[in-house]
């Protein structure tokens, strides 16, 4: 008889799937506004920026739910080979989420600088240094 642990709070990877359309639903109706104070009189405004998707807003927003997991890190690890079914989902969510920033840092809708870290990406320079020294010595 196998071992049983607690019930799985997500059943299935459409579930998943659905949590995650939900998500990027949500993030991409509510941007998020920024204070701004425009013209000679400094006029107050909100400017709205786009919001980004994040492995841990996705975290969050799944946990709001009643019942919803507090964390997604055994779905992603895919703990004790327990989430073999979510292997898939999981992989789809991370490359849309990496995809979604390093495009919006591309095109300037998040900072780059930012995104690069985020996802590992970074500017590789290679410099060299030759310093020379005399054979005989200076006279």
């Amino acid at each position: 008889m196998a071992a049983r642990g607690r019930p799985k709070s997500i059943k299935t990877p459409d579930d998943m799937h659905s949590l995650f359309v939900q998500y990027k639903t949500w993030v991409k109706s509510n941007p998020i506004k920024i204070e701004d104070y425009v013209g000679k009189n400094a006029k107050r405004v909100f400017r709205e920026r786009e919001r980004p998707l994040t492995m841990e807003g996705f975290e969050i927003f799944v946990s709001s739910f009643d019942g919803g997991p507090q964390s997604l890190d055994q779905y992603f690890s895919n703990q004790n080979g327990a989430y073999d079914d979510f292997l898939g989902i999981c992989r789809a969510i991370r490359l849309q989420i990496r995809e979604d920033q390093i495009t919006g840092g591309m095109v300037g809708s998040y900072n780059p600088s930012i995104t690069q870290r985020l996802n590992g990406l970074s500017e590789r320079t290679e410099s060299k240094v030759i310093v020379e020294q005399p054979l005989f010595g200076d006279e």
